[in-house]
């Protein structure tokens, strides 16, 4: 995934009246007509506002939900227009599906967004007559949306058979940040992987053994490990039936020269509720009716010290059931410690995933982090090393 080996918005010439084609996500939560987090409209600016300000006329493409393949106006994307307005600073026009009459007569340094490309039902399966169709309407192509890059659909990758493609500046950021992080990382590499299953982490283990110095996990999947290497879990949230598959993960790590860290001190209760009374012992502690919640302080002050031996950081997923107090401590602890490492230049931070944000947000450090990721799907599939097709796409 070298930084060279797709083209950018550098790379593009001259594009006034030409009519661009820009994917963008524009999936943003929202509750009563309102958008309630507008993290992903931001993220759309360098790219829409550079390439008007250069003269094209810019259709932007995007979904909106699950409309399974019909018009189901409560997935209209109409919602979001003024929304995007606000955000970009311009008018933002709005139109129900591609028009070639009118898409000629808007000016220089237009921008319209186009109702959501899911009401197709050729979208969804990359239908090839759709994507020509589409493309007719266009001079280039503009992926911008990373977090839509696991789908091969129309708009993240069939336009870019038909049509000069180029990775916008948020997807040009995001590739660079991950290809700093595990392409061609700098060395000692650690990863946290944290989260309630091994199950759903399975093929980012596997890739994660053969490609880091440290492999950090934490969250139910870490009493999974224990439970592998003879620990007894108690009542704690753990995959049994996978214990085999953790073993191979380990051998799979020594093979590798990995080191991979468990936690020795666990913080234990006898229920999942917030703030009840709890117990910090060493993992061989725990009794039959506790559950390990979270990693204790003893097990964190020596991930802070590998951490500080690391030049780079890939983080998914938190190390304690942390929405819950008091067991978000050492999520919030340990990612104090890379927010102040990547401060004061020694370590590089990428950080991804849904929980993943919510607890760096939770934390207070998001903003210190090198690049945090706010695509789920294709930011776990990327660390799965599974090419993305619409990243392929634009090689």
């Amino acid at each position: 995934m070298a930084g060279n080996t797709f083209k950018t918005l550098d790379d593009i010439g001259d594009i006034t009246g030409k009519v661009g084609l820009v994917r963008v996500d524009l999936n943003v939560p929202m509750s009563d007509g309102k958008v309630t987090d507008d993290t992903r409209l931001q993220s759309v600016i360098p790219t829409v506002t550079e390439l008007a300000d250069r003269g094209a006329r810019i259709l932007l493409l995007a979904h909106f939900g699950r409309p399974e393949g019909k018009a189901d106006m409560k997935y209209s994307l109409e919602p979001v227009v003024a929304p995007l307005a606000a955000v970009l600073d311009r008018k933002v026009g709005f139109m129900q599906i591609p028009d070639a009459d009118a898409i000629d007569a808007l000016p220089n340094g237009s921008i319209v967004v186009v109702e959501n490309s899911r009401f197709a039902p050729g979208e969804v399966t990359n239908d090839p007559a759709m994507a020509k169709a589409i493309a007719a309407y266009g001079d280039f192509y503009v992926n911008d949306a990373f977090s839509a890059a696991h789908r091969a659909h129309v708009t993240t990758a069939g336009l870019a058979e038909h049509l000069p493609a180029f990775a916008g500046r948020a997807m040009e950021r995001e590739l660079s940040a991950l290809d700093k992080a595990l392409g061609n990382p700098e060395h000692p590499v650690a990863a946290v992987v944290g989260g309630a299953k091994v199950s759903s982490k399975l093929d980012v283990l596997r890739q994660m053994v053969e490609k880091v110095d440290h492999l950090i996990i934490g969250g139910g999947m870490a009493n999974t490990f224990l439970a592998a290497r003879g620990v007894d879990v108690g009542k704690s949230l753990c995959e049994h039936d996978l214990t085999d598959t953790a073993n191979e993960i380990l051998e799979a790590a020594d093979k590798a020269d990995c080191t991979v860290h468990l936690p020795y001190d666990v913080v234990v209760a006898k229920e999942f509720a917030p703030n009840p009374p709890t117990r910090t012992v060493n993992v061989h502690e725990v009794t039959a009716d506790e559950m390990i919640l979270d990693i204790g302080p003893a097990a964190v002050e020596a991930l802070s010290d590998v951490l500080k031996t690391c030049k780079t950081l890939v983080w998914n997923g938190p190390l304690g059931a942390f929405e819950t107090p008091p067991f978000d401590r050492a999520t919030v602890a340990l990612a104090q410690t890379a927010a102040a490492l990547t401060k004061e230049g020694s370590l590089l931070s990428v950080a991804g995933g849904g929980d993943t944000v919510a607890a760096l947000n939770h934390a207070g450090v998001a903003d210190d982090f090198s690049f945090v990721s706010t695509a789920g799907g294709a930011f776990l599939e990327w660390m799965e090393g599974k090419e993305l097709p619409g990243v392929a796409a634009l090689r």
